[in-house]
C-alpha cells in the first residue's frame, strides 16, 4: 500500500522534474551576449551560391532570422535594408536567413519587402537549432570578432534608433 501511494506521488514529480530539466536544457544551449557565434553555411535563396558568416568576418553582421509567415518581419526587413544602407560603407552587413519550408512562399515576400542585402535558406533547421532560436523574428548582432553582442527578439519600430546606436558603437571598435 505504501509502495503504491509512493510511487503514485513519485511518477509526476518525475514528469515535472523531466520537464523542467528539459526546459532549462534548451535555453542552456541558445547564444547568448558574449558567445562565439556559430558559423553556418547555406545555399543563398535569391541566387546560386552559400553564405557563410566566416565569409564576413572582420564586419559587424546582423544575422536576422525571418519568414514570410512572420508579422513583424514585414516591418524588420525594410528597416533593416534602410539601416544597411547607412553603415555599409562602415563595414557592416545583414545576413537575413528564412526559415519557410517552400522557397515560393519566401520568394513572394521578397517581392513585396525587397531587400539589397543577402538572402539565404535554411530548411533543415540546423542554423537557428545552432543558435537556440525560439520565436521570430530573432537576431543576432554580432561583432567584428565573431561574438554575439545583441540578441533581439521581435521588432518594432522604436527599436530602430537603439539598433543603430550599437551598431555605431561596434563600427567604431577595430
Amino acid at each position: 500500500m505504501i509502495s503504491t501511494v509512493l510511487k503514485n506521488f513519485l511518477k509526476p514529480l518525475a514528469i515535472a522534474s523531466s520537464l523542467v530539466l528539459a526546459l532549462n536544457t534548451s535555453s542552456a544551449f541558445a547564444v547568448s551576449v558574449g558567445d562565439k557565434a556559430p558559423d553556418f553555411k547555406i545555399p543563398r535563396l535569391e541566387s546560386k551560391g552559400m553564405i557563410s558568416l566566416k565569409q564576413y568576418r572582420g564586419k559587424v553582421v546582423y544575422v536576422d532570422f525571418w519568414a514570410s509567415w512572420c508579422g513583424p518581419c514585414r516591418q524588420s526587413l525594410p528597416a533593416l535594408n534602410s539601416i544597411r544602407k547607412e553603415f555599409r560603407k562602415k563595414g557592416f552587413e545583414v545576413i537575413a536567413i528564412n526559415l519557410d519550408e517552400e522557397r515560393d512562399d519566401a520568394m513572394e515576400f521578397l517581392k513585396e519587402f525587397p531587400v539589397a542585402f543577402p538572402t539565404a535558406r535554411d530548411t533543415s533547421g540546423e542554423v537557428p537549432e545552432a543558435y537556440g532560436l525560439v520565436g521570430m523574428p530573432t537576431a543576432y548582432l554580432i561583432d567584428r570578432k565573431g561574438y554575439v553582442q545583441l540578441v533581439h527578439e521581435g521588432f518594432k519600430k522604436s527599436d530602430i534608433e537603439e539598433l543603430k546606436q550599437k551598431i555605431s558603437t561596434l563600427l567604431k571598435q577595430k
